[in-house]
């Protein structure tokens, strides 16, 4: 499926290098509050039951939720003020 829809694009006027940026661009600010679901489940003993994450995984967890909220903070405001 991926191979025809590429194959497609070539055949509009589309520019693949911008389409990559934004689609990765997309990517970064959906994936701030998919990390931080799948931490609040990591966590839950009801969901992952033995298998929670340890004290050190959620501090680097949530260090990179917020790594990342950052970085889509500073995005928006460098696109509205820079």
């Amino acid at each position: 499926m991926a191979t025809i829809v590429g194959t497609g694009l070539n055949f509009t006027s589309i520019d693949p290098m911008k389409a990559l940026y934004w689609s990765a661009v997309i990517n970064g600010v959906v994936a701030v509050p998919i990390m931080a679901g799948m931490m609040m489940l990591a966590s839950k003993k009801e969901v992952m039951g033995s298998f929670t994450s340890g004290l050190k995984t959620r501090w680097f967890g949530w260090g990179g939720v917020a790594v990342m909220g950052i970085a889509v903070l500073m995005m928006f405001w460098n696109l509205i003020y820079g």
